[in-house]
């Protein structure tokens, strides 16, 4: 554990309030989630945003040293998460995005999280559409099968396409150069052959009764994760007895936690679940 995870952890504990807890994707670190922990900490709640196992603190470090990204995959980052939720005092909010999106998927599937919003999740097991963006998103990885066991940067264009394409040029180089770092290619790999292999670590237990509420949130420019995979992941989903949403923001790509309309995903609270705006009182 991260000092700055053990410190976010025991904050939360010691303040007693509900814990929120951001989990990031591929090419992002803990701090895209700022905005977001400050807007729920003034909301009054112990707001966290999470790491993956060996993230570094800045992007500038990151960036540097790319090689701390390589070799993660899917289970493992969510055992090292389950593993920090696991020491919050009380059962949190899980909120991610993309490949978070997944991961608070499975968290949420293990009966980790009181309530879950998955912003443009990434697939899992079962998921069937491969829509061409989000295969032109994933080629930049998937393109190179050495890239199993890298971690593989985006270039400012395929950052524009995957990520920035729903927002201006200016804003798109600012995304970039303040956010983007390497990534391990072997998530993808996963996901990409989950439903070739019944043992996959990129799967969900979405029968658990224990998961809670759950939101789907999808971008509706999204390239990476386009409404017809955030769609199935819902259809899933709803095989679980608890509340099962979908939710579609307009005009809003896969950088939508990250751009000028970040607020517009807690703004949407109206078409959020009774039970996630419940325990999202802010």
């Amino acid at each position: 554990m991260s000092a700055h995870d053990e410190q976010q952890i025991q904050a939360a504990n010691d303040s007693g309030r509900t814990p929120v807890v951001f989990v990031h994707g591929l090419w992002l670190l803990p701090s895209s989630w700022d905005r977001w922990v400050e807007h729920f900490d003034r909301a009054g709640y112990a707001a966290l945003s999470l790491s993956w196992p060996d993230d570094p603190e800045t992007a500038a470090e990151a960036n540097s040293h790319p090689e701390v990204f390589a070799g993660k995959t899917v289970g493992q980052v969510a055992d090292h998460l389950a593993a920090l939720i696991g020491r919050l005092d009380r059962k949190a909010a899980v909120v991610g995005h993309s490949f978070g999106g997944l991961l608070t998927q499975i968290l949420a599937g293990r009966g980790l999280s009181a309530v879950s919003v998955a912003i443009d999740p990434a697939p899992f097991r079962g998921v069937l559409p491969l829509p061409f963006s989000s295969l032109r998103s994933s080629a930049p990885v998937l393109g190179n099968p050495a890239n199993r066991h890298r971690a593989v940067p985006l270039t400012y264009e395929q950052f524009r396409y995957a990520f920035a394409n729903a927002v201006g040029e200016e804003e798109a180089k600012e995304l970039f150069e303040t956010f983007a770092v390497p990534a391990p290619g072997a998530p993808l790999f996963q996901t990409a052959t989950a439903n070739l292999n019944p043992w996959t670590e990129a799967k969900v237990d979405t029968g658990n009764p224990d998961r809670g509420p759950l939101l789907i949130i999808s971008g509706e420019k999204d390239h990476t994760v386009p409404w017809a995979i955030a769609n199935a992941s819902y259809k899933h989903q709803l095989h679980n007895p608890g509340v099962t949403e979908i939710t579609e923001i307009p005009g809003r790509g896969h950088a939508l936690t990250i751009d000028h309309g970040w607020q517009a995903a807690v703004r949407e609270r109206p078409n959020w679940p009774p039970q996630v705006k419940t325990f999202l009182r802010g």
